[in-house]
């Protein structure tokens, strides 16, 4: 949400070697380190020199020597941070250097699909009831309460969306749950037998780690989430930090661990953007950066300490080099089934498919389109929106939306023959599409459209159909769920004969 999310996926039951893999904890310092210091941040930061290989064992002594200087600045050197005494900064252990070991110490995880998509490559399928949940927005809390409250026996879990988090790390009750705004919805939803979930949202990635490194902030933010828990009695919490920086990928994980300690018997839904692999974000032949896996989520480290992990398999756009040119144009869908199944088929090599959870969109996007010639297009993402606005222009218009390339529904449309603007019944929450380009040229495979040269407007989005296709991808990848977001009344309302009762 801040992208737009929901998670799930099965009980805390681990498997085989999962179990066996935490993510490391170092306790870094604070501070700058540099030669002459002393004391037990010295010694982590021997202890992460020796994990790179670049000091000795037995020289964690706590004490900022000759040794210790000269693992600092080759480390410094290896990672382009700084690697001459000319440059300020060359052989102290700052912010930069810092940042560069706690990815540097992140575990290794898989960046390809491997096995050919065989059942073999990825953890065993999921064995629990197979579960549909929803996220609730705050900003509609009227809307949405209507619109879930009749369904609550098709819902395993309801996600009211939910808490804010101020930039020192303090939880804001953005919707209103302490004021008693949500009472009577709770009261239906374990009436139901159906779990309540709200959701913690924070997208500000230099802000979510400032306060997870700092162990005062981060166990008062720990402790503030789940007083919350116990004053409402929910039945777990649903963590959904987004944008965050790689450097805070072990942070981010040591929180989840002391999280899910405090929390007990109620439930972790850990929420994480979608994670392409290699080959969907980089062409044949093409150099892949460095830092191209440079996760700021340790997979294995979420299996371990999040009862459901739900994978924001949506707001996909242009970003997949391998389909782009493989789809029939115009093609920027909110999220293609084959791009999906990639992205769970990485998730699940490492996370327990008894956990996973497949976020599914209820709604759209539009986009402004100049066919470039040489099967080349330049998108433009003009806004978000709930289907009602797509029905409503087409019947305007006089079209008849048809399936896409990506099995969503859509229609073109040109510009000039009606006035284009924002609609006002969208959502007003950021998205993974914050994270990419809002103009980017695509090769597709041609165009099924007339017209030339002539730019158009392109409407797509999730109806019934689509979202069907994507609850069925669901069963057949075997992993425990799905998610939708957002349940506002905004969506197609075909979807809710698509969910049986528990």
């Amino acid at each position: 949400m801040i992208s737009k999310i929901i998670k799930y996926a099965a009980a805390a039951c681990l498997f085989g070697v999962f179990l066996a893999l935490a993510a490391p904890k170092p306790s870094f310092a604070a501070t700058s380190l540099e030669f002459g210091a002393r004391g037990d941040a010295v010694v982590s930061l021997q202890q992460a020199l020796i994990k790179q290989g670049l000091l000795s064992a037995g020289l964690a002594t706590g004490y900022f020597g000759g040794q210790t200087l000269a693992a600092v600045e080759k480390f410094q050197c290896n990672k382009n941070i700084v690697c001459t005494a000319a440059i300020e900064g060359y052989g102290i252990y700052g912010p930069a250097t810092q940042a560069a070991m706690q990815i540097a110490l992140a575990p290794t995880q898989p960046a390809t699909i491997t096995g050919m998509y065989s059942e073999s490559s990825m953890t065993p399928a999921a064995t629990g009831a197979f579960e549909t949940s929803g996220w609730l927005p705050y900003w509609r809390i009227s809307s949405s309460t209507l619109d879930v409250t009749p369904h609550l026996s098709q819902l395993t879990s309801a996600m009211p969306f939910g808490y804010t988090m101020t930039s020192d790390g303090k939880l804001q009750d953005t919707a209103q749950i302490d004021a008693g705004t949500w009472d009577a919805f709770i009261a239906a939803a374990k009436a139901a037998h159906t779990r309540v979930v709200p959701t913690v949202m924070w997208g500000d990635g230099a802000a979510i780690g400032a306060v997870l490194s700092d162990s005062a902030k981060r166990t008062a933010l720990e402790d503030e989430i789940v007083g919350a828990v116990k004053k409402h009695d929910f039945d777990g919490i649903d963590i959904d930090f987004e944008a965050k920086q790689a450097s805070t990928i072990n942070y981010f994980s040591t929180f989840l661990q002391e999280l899910y300690a405090k929390m007990g018997k109620k439930w972790v839904y850990c929420t994480v953007e979608s994670r392409m692999p290699l080959e969907d974000r980089y062409l044949t032949g093409t150099t892949i950066p460095d830092d191209a896996t440079e996760y700021a989520n340790d997979y294995i480290a979420m299996n371990k300490y999040c009862d459901r992990v739900e994978v924001m398999a949506y707001d996909q756009g242009t970003v997949d080099h391998r389909l782009n040119p493989v789809r029939s144009a115009p093609y920027a869908p909110v999220a293609d089934p084959g791009w999906v199944e990639d992205v769970v088929r990485l998730a699940a090599q490492t996370i327990s498919r008894n956990k996973l959870i497949i976020g599914i969109p209820t709604y759209g996007y539009e986009y402004s389109v100049i066919p470039q010639g040489n099967g080349t297009f330049k998108y433009t993402r003009l806004w978000p929106f709930n289907p009602k606005y797509a029905t409503d222009l087409a019947a305007q218009l006089g079209i008849v939306p048809q399936r896409t390339s990506a099995s969503e529904i859509g229609f073109t449309y040109d510009p000039n023959k009606v006035a284009t603007q924002k609609p006002d019944d969208t959502d007003e929450v950021e998205t993974q599409q914050q994270s990419t380009p809002t103009t980017s040229v695509t090769l597709n495979l041609g165009s099924q459209l007339g017209g030339g040269n002539t730019p158009f407007n392109y409407v797509t989005w999730d109806n019934a159909q689509a979202i069907q296709e994507k609850i069925n991808l669901a069963k057949e990848l075997h992993v425990r769920g799905v998610a939708f977001f957002s349940l506002n009344g905004g969506e197609d309302q075909g979807m809710w004969g698509l969910l049986p009762s528990r």
